[in-house]
């Protein structure tokens, strides 16, 4: 009889050790999800878009840029203008030498001021 209390325990401790690891690879792939949907934009729309056009019609052809890696994307890139508001995105493109690229936009008294491109650190 303990043998077998013995086993249904261990049993137990299994499916829910199981159970466990399946709730964290669902809460990872929707996070790795999120990241894509918030900071991936295609580089046809970083070539459209020119400074000089109104920041709200950039932003309506850009994703939210909110999420955990934004500190992350800043790093590498050319000084923020002084002044301005930027919003960092990834490139959808294949990355280049191994290295994601990096779209920065940066918007000034109501225009886009700035972009550029860069590898990520």
């Amino acid at each position: 009889m303990a043998q077998r209390k013995g086993c249904l325990i261990g049993c137990g401790v299994a499916l829910v050790l199981g159970i466990g690891l399946a709730v964290l690879a669902v809460f990872g792939m929707g996070k790795v999800l999120d990241v894509a949907d918030k900071t991936l934009v295609d580089p046809k729309v970083y070539e459209a878009v020119k400074t000089g056009d109104a920041e709200s019609e950039v932003r309506a052809k850009l994703p939210s840029g909110d999420s955990f890696v934004k500190s992350a994307l800043k790093d590498g890139g050319p000084a923020e203008p002084e002044g301005g508001v930027c919003s960092w995105y990834i490139s959808s493109a294949d990355p280049k030498n191994g290295k994601e690229t990096v779209l920065r936009f940066c918007f000034k008294d109501g225009k886009l001021a700035e972009k550029a491109e860069y590898p990520m650190k």
